[in-house]
């Protein structure tokens, strides 16, 4: 029983730390929601706007079809015409425009006599990314124009062989679907360490952390009280900001709360975990602040986030497999889009949970050793 008062009094002074000032509760508050906000809009690889430059050289009426359904696509924008891709390239050079779309002048002949008719296409591979995905947009409108032309040139006939494409968990293929999801983790991580490491480095900067080793309390104790203040305020945040990805950015879901919860919890408290480790080998504010960018950096890297962890090399995909980041970005995938149970997301949680104890753990025995 004075062991848990013991802590509640500890927890108590973190809580009062953290929320006395009111623009402390506002960094603890408002920028995860900012941040969740703007990269919900931002962290998307969908294009909804493709410049292009048109040098139409045939002025035929399929010529005028094919440029018709581009535009009529609500994603390719003519931003202007030239009469060659010489007079084209100052456009695409100073980054006005992703494409140049050339319409030889013999297009029409070339389809009428059942020639290959050819559209060339050159793309800004400066932003290689984004000119793949045009070219894959065009490439489908390219293939639709095509069927429309051999139905209606062929005697109805309709081409030897078509793709009906589907797609499960994501019909419409919005890479915001993806990355808003994993962005919960990624926002709440950064603010659990970094709540966690600056509470111990505090205390040295203002003296009273010798104060503090003096009195009955066990260095687990320490441990317990500078984590679960951040743990709450962790979880508090990322309640908010499932809400916000759930209702702002209407991203569908269907798990069950308890697989939802689960996540949180574990994942928070593994997170709490690093940002002990931290703490613990820091004596300043500034190098506790340094060292948890220090190790959120690549747990956001090595997460597969942005880049699927399978394409990376074998070493690589080894060193994963201590980020508790990666399963949670899987875990919340599959609990959104999934509809995945708490059974099904055992092979994420269980070694999300094994990191928590193990870095927990750790902090405590480092608190033991260096204090």
């Amino acid at each position: 029983m004075n062991i848990l008062l013991r802590i509640l009094a500890l927890i108590r002074k973190e809580l009062i730390a953290i929320f006395k000032d009111p623009r402390s509760r506002f960094v603890v508050l408002g920028p995860p929601i900012l941040q969740m906000i703007i990269f919900g809009y931002a962290g998307t690889f969908d294009l909804n706007h493709v410049p292009y430059v048109l040098v139409n050289q045939s002025h035929s009426s399929e010529s005028a079809r094919f440029i018709s359904r581009m535009n009529g696509s609500g994603i390719f924008t003519c931003v202007g015409t030239a009469g060659n891709i010489q007079l084209a390239r100052p456009i695409l050079d100073s980054r006005r425009t992703l494409l140049i779309i050339q319409i030889p002048q013999h297009f029409q002949r070339d389809l009428s006599t059942g020639r290959q008719a050819q559209v060339q296409v050159i793309a800004d591979g400066r932003n290689s990314n984004t000119a793949a995905l045009a070219i894959g947009y065009l490439n489908e409108i390219l293939n639709e124009f095509n069927a429309d032309f051999l139905s209606n040139h062929s005697g109805g006939t309709p081409p030897p062989a078509v793709l009906h494409i589907r797609s499960w968990f994501n019909p419409d293929l919005l890479s915001r679907w993806q990355i808003v999801p994993a962005m919960i983790g990624l926002i709440t991580m950064l603010a659990v360490m970094i709540l966690t490491a600056m509470s111990v480095a505090r205390e040295r900067e203002q003296g009273t952390f010798d104060q503090l080793l003096v009195t009955p309390f066990t260095p687990l104790e320490i441990m317990a009280g500078k984590s679960i203040p951040p743990i709450l305020v962790g979880l508090g945040q990322s309640a908010v900001i499932f809400f916000i990805v759930r209702y702002w950015f209407q991203v569908p879901y269907y798990g069950t709360a308890a697989a939802i919860i689960l996540i949180f919890v574990i994942f928070i408290f593994a997170a709490a975990g690093l940002g002990l480790l931290v703490s613990s080998i820091s004596s300043t504010m500034q190098q506790a602040l340094l060292g948890t960018f220090v190790l959120v950096m690549p747990c956001a890297l090595l997460s597969g986030l942005a880049t699927p962890v399978s394409n990376m090399p074998k070493v690589v995909q080894d060193i994963t497999l201590i980020n508790p980041l990666r399963y949670d970005v899987q875990a919340a995938r599959e609990a959104f889009l999934q509809g995945a149970d708490v059974h099904q997301l055992l092979p994420e949680l269980i070694p999300m949970a094994i990191i928590a104890v193990v870095s927990l753990l750790t902090a405590s025995w480092l608190f033991r050793r260096i204090h």
